[in-house]
């Protein structure tokens, strides 16, 4: 068995153990999942499920990442800026979950905070890591080096629709946890080609993270990860396509996450313009909901297709 697989197995065992002892603990503090009256009325049932279950899957990576850091040092920094993404979310869900703030954490600081650990993470690759600001094009051999002001604010850009994509895509029981399980096993994989263990080693950990998750997290959810996983989900493998020059990469692979991001862009321009809704309900998947298909079946859907993607992104690399 090799080590990539032997840290995502202790990943994953480490992950259900904590899930067995922080999901009854978020479950007795009742800080619970809050429904919108003016979405799919099948979700009004799942009102008081249990949230914040990222803590879950940020403990386990930062748990595994100290430990082989010890051996392969680069891993802990790209754990850390997951981490602080992690932070971000926590923050709002605690203003919305625990001091019952409905606005939660105001979107500018929200921002804000996301752009600075964006920005420290750009800083320690090019100046703790010297990585350089070459871009892997997809399905051919070449790399384009971007000046250097024209790569940071790409990165950053970049960084803030990752997170922000599958912070938009976790709308439904095991959606974006499933998600992430296929995308996290291409950069895994992608890791092991490109012969950068480290990086392939931090995959592992999140891909066992998210397989975890997932036994909490399938229909009917026991808990949700909130905006402290999502945020954190949405770093980690933008941080690893940074790390690995692939972040165009991520228009295949994340591709559920774009086209999620790119309802939510439509709806709101189109509904500035004309007074109607272009789709029934963004992001996307609330609108198959609302055409009829059952939420098992637009999950089921979305990994396919993500599982194709992933496919399609091994053959671009």
């Amino acid at each position: 068995m090799n080590i990539q697989m032997q840290y995502l197995l202790l990943s994953f065992v480490i992950t259900v153990i904590l899930g067995f002892i922080i999901v009854p603990i978020l479950k007795k503090a009742k800080i619970g999942q809050i429904v919108r009256d003016d979405g799919p009325q099948s979700h009004l049932s799942k009102s008081g499920t249990p949230t914040m279950g990222g803590i879950v899957i940020l403990l386990t990576i930062l748990i595994l990442s100290i430990v082989l850091s010890i051996q392969y040092p680069h891993i802990l920094p790209i754990a850390l800026i997951t981490v602080g993404f992690g932070v971000i979310g926590f923050i709002d869900d605690f203003k919305k979950l625990v001091l019952k703030n409905p606005k939660g954490l105001l979107p500018s600081y929200k921002m804000l905070g996301l752009l600075f650990v964006a920005v420290v993470f750009i800083v320690y690759l090019q100046m703790g890591l010297d990585l350089g600001t070459e871009i892997f094009i997809p399905f051919t051999d070449i790399y384009i080096t971007l000046p250097l002001w024209v790569y940071i604010p790409f990165s950053v850009i970049v960084i803030l629709a990752c997170t922000n994509s599958l912070n938009l895509t976790d709308g439904l029981d095991g959606l974006a946890s499933g998600i992430m399980v296929f995308i996290m096993t291409f950069f895994t994989i992608a890791s092991v080609m490109y012969n950068n263990l480290e990086m392939s080693l931090f995959s592992s950990i999140v891909t066992g993270a998210c397989v975890g998750f997932l036994l909490f997290n399938l229909k009917p959810a026991k808990v949700f990860m909130g905006d402290t996983g999502s945020l954190a989900l949405g770093g980690a493998f933008c941080a690893v396509a940074l790390y690995l020059k692939m972040p165009l990469i991520l228009l295949i692979v994340a591709g559920i996450c774009v086209l999620e991001a790119i309802s939510v862009i439509i709806q709101v321009a189109y509904f500035k313009k004309t007074q109607k809704r272009f789709f029934k309900m963004a992001p996307l998947h609330h609108h198959f909901e609302l055409s009829g298909m059952t939420e098992w079946q637009i999950v089921w859907a979305f990994w396919i297709v993500t599982a194709v993607l992933c496919g399609i992104g091994i053959l671009a690399i």
